[in-house]
C-alpha cells in the first residue's frame, strides 16, 4: 500500500491550494478516505473524511467552509481543495483510509502559509 501526496507549497495567507493523493496497493472505491495533517509539535489530526460514494463528507470544524475533499475512484485518487488559507493551516498533509492504516503513511506534502 502506498500513498503519494503532492501539491503542497509556500502560500500567502488567504491563498488557495489543491492537494492530490495517488493511492496504490488497494482499490479505494470501497474505502472511506481522509486527509490528515500534522503541524510541528502537534498530534496528527483529520481535516476531512469522504465516504466511498462521495456523498457523505465530514469536515473538521476549523476547516469547514474552506476545504473541499473529493475523490476519483477511477483514478484511485483523493483531492483536497483549500481556500482562505491561514497560518494555522501550516502542516504536513497526508491522505490515508479512515481509520488510517497505521503502517502505511506516505511522506506527505508540506503546506506552509506565511508572508
Amino acid at each position: 500500500v502506498q500513498f503519494v501526496e503532492s501539491g503542497g507549497v509556500l502560500v500567502q495567507p488567504g491563498g488557495s491550494l489543491r492537494l492530490s493523493c495517488i493511492v496504490s496497493g488497494f482499490d479505494i472505491s470501497d474505502s472511506i478516505m481522509s486527509w490528515y495533517r500534522q503541524a510541528p509539535g502537534k498530534e496528527r489530526e483529520y481535516t476531512s473524511i469522504i465516504h466511498s460514494s462521495g456523498e457523505q463528507i465530514i469536515y473538521r470544524e476549523t476547516v469547514k467552509g474552506r476545504f473541499t475533499i473529493s475523490r476519483d475512484n477511477a483514478k484511485n485518487a483523493v483531492y483536497l481543495q483549500m481556500h482562505s488559507l491561514k497560518a494555522e493551516d501550516t502542516a504536513v498533509y497526508h491522505c490515508n483510509k479512515f481509520p488510517p492504516l497505521p503502517d502505511s503513511w506516505g511522506l506527505g506534502t508540506q503546506v506552509t502559509v506565511s508572508t
